[in-house]
């Protein structure tokens, strides 16, 4: 069985990190791309100052400053040591994620597949990198929750058994290609929006790297999504919203539900 070679796209934070370590046993990581957002345009900076975006921003800083207090995603991936990645000498850094340069590497090194967790929408001429495709780790269960804060809005519907992360091919479309596997976590009665949305992460790192093993014994994986389903954007979540999710939270919304650790995968031909 050949291991495939993988550029993996990813964020910075420790769920990130975790995740690209994972991929990184189970793969010939080739690069480890990360954007560090210092793209300057006078478009970009006109729209953050708009009051709206402004106002909204500054409201989800202090909230999150607050829900991250005590490195308390660190010490969920990584226990007592200090989130890292396993081979930081991967690591290539780029204004944003369509970059030109992230094309001309990816071009350069001729991945099998590149593998997304945690960065911005991938656009244009990337789209058509990777001999066998892009695929994503989406923090939701598509087509059902796809876009912002899935794990937020599937416990304001009350629906907690439908929390849990996608495993797709990236298409021009959010969250909208075609299926690998879905993940969804272990729930525990005392477990918060953040503890959910991290063991779904951590679970699916597993699913991940097990994807990849699988792929390069030559399995084929992809599923059409059955519906659109529903599209949360961040500009939707607000107090009000917040405070619901806490009042179900505190009434028990978690109590004797849990399902258990549950994947499905979306083998090619099942359609």
């Amino acid at each position: 069985m050949a291991k495939l070679r993988v550029m993996v796209l990813c964020g910075r934070s420790p769920r990130h990190l975790y995740v690209a370590n994972a991929l990184c046993q189970a793969a010939e990581v080739v690069a480890i791309v990360q954007e560090t957002g210092s793209a300057f345009t006078w478009k970009k900076l006109f729209k953050t100052l708009r009051p709206d975006n402004l106002t909204r921003k500054v409201w989800r800083w202090l909230r999150d400053r607050r829900r991250y207090t005590g490195n308390r995603e660190g010490q969920f991936f990584f226990g007592e040591q200090a989130p890292h990645l396993a081979h930081p000498e991967l690591v290539r850094e780029f204004p944003h994620i369509n970059h030109p340069d992230v094309v001309k590497l990816a071009r350069e090194l001729q991945p099998d597949i590149l593998a997304v967790f945690g960065t911005s929408l991938i656009r244009g001429d990337l789209l058509k990198e990777g001999r066998l495709g892009i695929a994503n780790l989406h923090g939701g269960l598509s087509p059902e929750y796809r876009g912002a804060d899935c794990t937020f809005w599937a416990l304001y519907n009350r629906e907690p058994e439908k929390v849990g992360c996608t495993l797709h091919w990236i298409d021009a479309g959010i969250d909208t290609g075609r299926l690998i596997a879905h993940i969804s976590p272990e729930i525990q009665p005392d477990d918060d929006e953040l503890r959910l949305f991290w063991r779904s992460v951590q679970t699916s790192a597993d699913v991940y790297a097990e994807f990849l093993s699988r792929a390069g014994a030559g399995e084929r994986f992809g599923q059409s999504q059955p519906h659109k389903g529903r599209l949360y954007q961040v500009k939707q979540r607000g107090l009000t919203h917040e405070q619901q999710v806490d009042r179900f939270l505190r009434d028990g919304l978690l109590q004797g539900i849990n399902p258990g650790r549950r994947v499905t995968w979306f083998t090619f031909g099942q359609e």
